[in-house]
């Protein structure tokens, strides 16, 4: 396809809703649309999802492209990617902002194969280029940040949750239905059944508080100090390679090179030494506490604030203090 202008984000919704990463693509893609030309545009792909046109607006999207039915109740990678391409042929965008989700990257790669171009995952920055945006993007366990300007036409790009603020504008979004072409190979998968077993929780990814907990743990069942702070923090619950490697947490909770990278406000790693490949997935966290028996612990070195001692002892007694003070 030939590119005209502007910047697209596809959507992901999670629980009936918007996620973060989507709404703080349509705030940068706002941003950046002045320079680059052209209007900020959404895809909406779903069951029932044409009414969050009214959130994407609010967040700076022009135009809501939605392609709203049945066969995409559930995610399902062939039918996703249909209406994506679909969404992606109408608007003509320049750049393609896709979430840089388990979902949004399979996405993202499987409709650069059909347009034949190529993608920069994992994307932390982006400005004005000679031919589109060039993004910044983290390599070598986030030792090095490249900067890199894709030549695909158009331009895709997966972003890294909490690296954009979020800023409403009050807007409103042309809603355009679309209806997608699925492939018969597409739909041959069927979705049995679903199981959350994370239903309700605080999302990762998006949490502004994580406390994760490594092999200084000592074992599955002390998680659940972390569990209590966590709650009274409105966090989420994090894990180390280390300890999800040793059966402790479910890999869904891995914050690390391997695992999930997460930006919050508030990060408390509890045990955790603090290796590259950890490090790498949540460096970029606003404030960094580390609480670690081991005084050498490479985890202070980079560290906001480090305490030297049993975390057994003390994140039950900040738990302790953070209840009496919100009482």
């Amino acid at each position: 396809m030939s590119a005209t202008s502007g910047i697209m984000v596809i959507g992901e919704v999670r629980e009936s809703a918007l996620t973060g990463v989507t709404l703080e693509s349509l705030s940068e893609a706002r941003r950046l649309a002045q320079a680059v030309g052209g209007e900020v545009c959404v895809a909406l792909i779903g069951e029932g999802v044409a009414s969050l046109a009214a959130t994407a607006g609010r967040y700076g999207a022009v135009k809501a492209y939605v392609v709203d039915g049945a066969e995409l109740g559930v995610y399902r990678s062939g039918p996703f990617t249909d209406a994506a391409m679909a969404c992606i042929g109408a608007a003509g965008p320049r750049a393609v902002l896709v979430p840089n989700s388990g979902n949004g990257r399979e996405i993202a790669s499987r409709c650069a194969v059909r347009l034949s171009g190529g993608v920069v995952n994992d994307v932390t920055a982006l400005k004005a280029g000679a031919v589109g945006l060039l993004a910044a993007h983290p390599c070598f366990g986030g030792l090095v940040i490249a900067e890199k300007e894709s030549l695909s036409d158009p331009q895709i790009y997966t972003v890294r949750p909490n690296s954009f603020a979020r800023t409403e504008t009050g807007g409103e979004a042309v809603v355009v239905p679309l209806a997608a072409d699925f492939t018969p190979s597409g739909l041959l998968a069927r979705v049995v059944e679903v199981i959350n077993e994370r239903a309700g929780a605080v999302n990762l990814e998006e949490a502004a508080v994580v406390v994760s907990g490594g092999r200084g743990m000592g074992g599955p069942e002390q998680f659940a100090i972390l569990e209590k702070l966590a709650g009274v923090l409105g966090g989420a619950v994090g894990a180390s390679r280390a300890a999800v490697d040793a059966g402790w947490r479910a890999q869904i909770a891995q914050v690390g090179q391997t695992g999930k990278t997460v930006s919050p406000k508030l990060y408390i790693a509890c045990g955790i030494s603090g290796s590259i490949q950890h490090k790498a997935g949540m460096q970029t966290s606003d404030l960094i506490v580390a609480v670690n028996k081991d005084p050498e612990a490479p985890i202070f070195g980079f560290a906001n604030f480090g305490i030297v001692g049993d975390l057994h002892e003390i994140i039950p007694a900040l738990t302790e203090e953070l209840r009496k003070r919100q009482a």
